[in-house]
């Protein structure tokens, strides 16, 4: 089941949207902000490559415990946890470590061709 916060964080948005669009705002500096206000460019953040990484291997961490949580509880008969929760839970963590094991493997290949690389 999806989650009631995730529901409404995008109607809010959406509902954000919908009154800018109807006061005539033709100047967004910022449309991803608009869209997703909680995504901060890369250019302002003050954080280097190794923190950005590491911020994101670990929200996969997270992601993942919190799958093995719910399936957990599921399997030991949680009335509170639907299989729904559990199911979309688990997908969730697979894609995020699929994308992570893809971003892994495409900065191995980056540094590989800069050691190749003649001075």
């Amino acid at each position: 089941m999806i989650e009631r916060t995730d529901i409404q964080s995008v109607l809010t948005q959406m509902r954000a949207m919908k009154e800018q669009a109807q006061m005539g705002v033709s100047h967004v500096n910022n449309p991803a902000e608009v869209a997703m206000p909680s995504v901060r460019p890369v250019a302002e953040s003050n954080d280097g490559f190794g923190s950005l990484l590491k911020s994101a291997i670990d929200g996969v961490n997270n992601t993942q415990m919190e799958a093995s949580r719910l399936a957990t509880a599921y399997e030991q008969g949680d009335t509170s946890v639907e299989l729904t929760q559990v199911m979309v839970q688990l997908q969730k963590a697979s894609v995020s470590f699929q994308a992570m094991t893809e971003v892994r493997n495409r900065l191995v290949s980056a540094y590989e061709d800069v050691m190749n690389m003649s001075i």
